[in-house]
């Protein structure tokens, strides 16, 4: 099992996926999941992507399999969580690489290509906030004091079952999947649950976004309720070097509501870019 071990910091699990040539250099790829998931919900991805890079798909710290031993209350920054994706590319000998992250995934992207520059070869933000907007908020909040409050109050799977019909998920989503979805999330537990929501209130990528020099897209349902059009000016105000593009759904996680249409955007996206940086 791909462990990053660390004695100052929470051991970090990974899934390498590689059906490269063994005989090619093959980029790699890190594939970063968002709130209260793992790495396990890239399901639909690998299969499109692994041929051509060598994918690693982290667990963040608390989440899946990486490690707990960590304080809640200090533990999840841009700054750390940027870290720990730095932490698993240097014990895999990756000097720059390809990254994607999900929601705040995408988040810890933008941290993590304003911090390390020199190690981000593209970067693409996959419904992922600068920072949590007043709607965002409000929508998380459900009538609660805060988001954090809403886990809590209301429990992860009332909290997870509410806001997956009102910001994430179409009507049309597979019950089976949704079931799959909220089972899972709620496996993470109520204390990182809400100790992850009070991060994402709290942070912010906008003083990172300056120091940015990869490409980056960022791929965004049209009129998101998390991704909305704050963002995307924030975004486009302070990063020179980015695609923005919209997928053909309304609803925040587009990862799994359109997955070919996401990997063939990313694809492109990094063709176009493939001489902006050496492989590892």
């Amino acid at each position: 099992m791909p462990i990053v071990l660390r004695n100052d910091a929470p051991d970090l699990h990974y899934t390498l996926f590689d059906c490269t040539d063994p005989w090619a250099d093959a980029p790699y790829l890190i594939l970063q999941h968002g709130y209260g998931r793992n790495g396990r919900f890239w399901y639909q991805w690998i299969p499109s992507l692994c041929r051509q890079f060598r994918i690693v798909c982290p667990d963040l710290r608390g989440h899946g399999q990486s490690g707990r031993d960590f304080d809640l209350g200090t533990g999840y920054t841009l700054e750390t969580l940027s870290d720990d994706v730095i932490a698993i590319a240097d014990s895999l000998g990756m000097k720059q690489f390809h990254y994607a992250g999900e929601s705040i995934g995408g988040l810890v992207g933008l941290a993590t290509a304003g911090r390390y520059p020199e190690r981000i070869l593209t970067l693409t933000n996959i419904s992922g906030p600068v920072f949590i907007s007043d709607g965002a908020r409000r929508a998380y909040a459900l009538g609660q004091e805060s988001w954090p409050d809403a886990v809590r109050k209301l429990g992860p799977r009332e909290w997870l079952d509410r806001t997956n019909a009102s910001t994430r998920f179409p009507p049309d989503m597979d019950p089976a999947f949704l079931r799959w979805y909220t089972d899972t999330v709620e496996k993470t537990g109520v204390d990182v649950l809400a100790a992850l929501a009070q991060f994402a209130l709290d942070a912010n990528a906008t003083p990172y976004l300056a120091q940015i020099t990869a490409p980056v897209m960022c791929l965004y349902p049209r009129e998101g309720a998390i991704a909305n059009s704050e963002q995307q000016e924030t975004l486009q105000r302070h990063i020179p070097n980015l695609t923005l593009q919209h997928v053909s759904t309304t609803y925040h996680m587009v990862q799994h509501i359109v997955p070919d249409e996401c990997t063939d955007a990313l694809k492109a996206h990094i063709k176009r870019h493939d001489n902006s940086g050496e492989n590892p």
